[in-house]
């Protein structure tokens, strides 16, 4: 992509209302645009990152056998009064009556629909387990939504709800989701630590929340260093293997880790050696729920079991903030001068900057070599706007992209181009020839 065509309004000061820094940099660099208190349109840059992420948590919850649907965003009245919980939730919830006069709600979740989508589609026992997700957009009415779009009004999550005919195959399910979970946020280039949780207006018995690590994060986070030293990147996994995953389970859970409002202190310097004990602020990125019969009980969830007798199916719910991610990663990988994508996720993998645009060399040089890599399928962004060369290195280290490529009339009578990489700062020279090799 030519920057000389592409829409990105970059804004040159801080805006105003940004207290933190995905909030500040995510509008500085024209990945979104306010369009009302908590809700945000995407602009192209941001819209990349925004699938990129959406694509990755999708492929992890496949490998772990969830089935993709896609439900609406309004959802009849009736089947939350069913579960109790359309008076129950609060104003949170946006309630809407449609030309008929029929209540509806736009979903800030999805445990009665899809419940009753599983209740209409299997009758036995035979048919399961099943795990159902979707990736669509939410709306609670926070009180007060700040912090751009990490404590936004409208957000983009991923739902699984697992069926399960018992308890222990139940729980095997909820194990999958844990270790699907870690493997997912490894590859979003961020460690999200595990941590038993409340289990807040879902309800259920188990529950456990994913937490970025970041100054800004909004709970207080206790944790094993043990946590951090595991390789998170290698996890392999045969998620049919009951015991292998509960065993990793176990290896994660069985470390110290605690919000502040599960922290105790006494128990944490009891389990954790003082070397070891870390504590900061964390993001919650991901919360996962096991609540058994809450939902399928109320709602005459039921199949037939071995004996012909009915049972009341199992069920969890296992819940990501695709959108939220998008600050979350910014808040825990970034510097004075911009965001630091991980490579999985930036908009573009490859920053080219041509020092003088206008010179027939320099042009020549940057166009072979734009046009090498975008054949190899390698994601571009040149910058090919005839502006000075320091507005190029800041929007450049601004946006954040992995690698920059640079090139002027200097190095070209040497046949060079300087490759910087943005998380490290480290550059080099490498030859002409040899650029497209580097990353294709």
């Amino acid at each position: 992509m030519r920057l000389s065509q592409y829409f990105m309004p970059v804004l040159r000061d801080d805006p105003k209302e940004a207290e933190i820094a995905s909030h500040r940099l995510m509008l500085r660099t024209g990945m979104v645009r306010q369009e009302a208190a908590g809700s945000y349109s995407w602009l192209p840059m941001g819209f990349r990152v925004l699938k990129k992420i959406e694509q990755i948590v999708r492929e992890e919850q496949n490998r772990a056998g969830a089935l993709e649907v896609l439900m609406p965003t309004l959802q009849s009245a009736d089947l939350w009064r069913k579960s109790g919980r359309y008076d129950d939730y609060g104003k949170e919830m946006l309630r809407i009556k449609d030309r008929q006069d029929r209540d509806l709600l736009y979903g800030p979740t999805n445990e009665e629909m899809i419940t009753d989508i599983f209740r209409s589609g299997i009758q036995s026992y035979k048919d399961m387990p099943r795990n159902l997700y979707h990736i669509q957009w939410k709306f609670r009415d926070e009180v007060r939504p700040r912090f751009g779009v990490m404590r936004g009004r409208e957000f983009l999550m991923k739902d699984a709800y697992s069926f399960d005919v018992t308890r222990e195959a139940g729980q095997h399910a909820y194990n999958k989701m844990f270790v699907s979970y870690l493997k997912t946020f490894a590859r979003l280039g961020i460690k999200a630590v595990p941590m038993r949780a409340d289990t807040g207006p879902i309800g259920g018995d188990d529950s456990h929340e994913f937490l970025v690590l970041a100054d800004t994060g909004e709970s207080g986070v206790f944790f094993d260093g043990a946590l951090h030293d595991l390789d998170w990147s290698t996890i392999e996994i045969d998620y049919d293997n009951v015991e292998a995953v509960a065993n990793m389970v176990s290896e994660y859970t069985s470390k110290y880790a605690a919000t502040d409002e599960k922290h105790d202190q006494s128990e944490f310097e009891k389990r954790v050696p003082e070397g070891k004990r870390l504590s900061g602020r964390g993001i919650e990125v991901g919360h996962i729920f096991f609540f058994g019969d809450k939902y399928s009980k109320p709602l005459g969830c039921e199949v037939q079991g071995p004996d012909g007798k009915k049972i009341t199916v199992q069920s969890g719910s296992y819940g990501i903030g695709v959108s939220r991610l998008v600050g979350g990663i910014i808040e825990a990988s970034h510097d004075k001068d911009g965001i630091i994508w991980p490579e999985s996720v930036a908009p573009f993998h490859v920053g080219l900057i041509n020092l003088k645009v206008g010179d027939a060399e320099a042009d020549a040089a940057c166009e072979k070599i734009y046009k090498a890599l975008e054949a190899k399928g390698v994601e571009v962004l040149y910058d090919d706007r005839n502006q000075p060369g320091g507005a190029k290195f800041a929007a450049m280290d601004l946006i954040g992209l992995p690698w920059q490529v640079i090139i002027g009339p200097r190095g070209l009578k040497d046949g060079i181009a300087e490759v910087k990489n943005r998380k490290t700062g480290a550059r080099e020279n490498v030859a002409l020839d040899q650029i497209v090799g580097r990353f294709a």
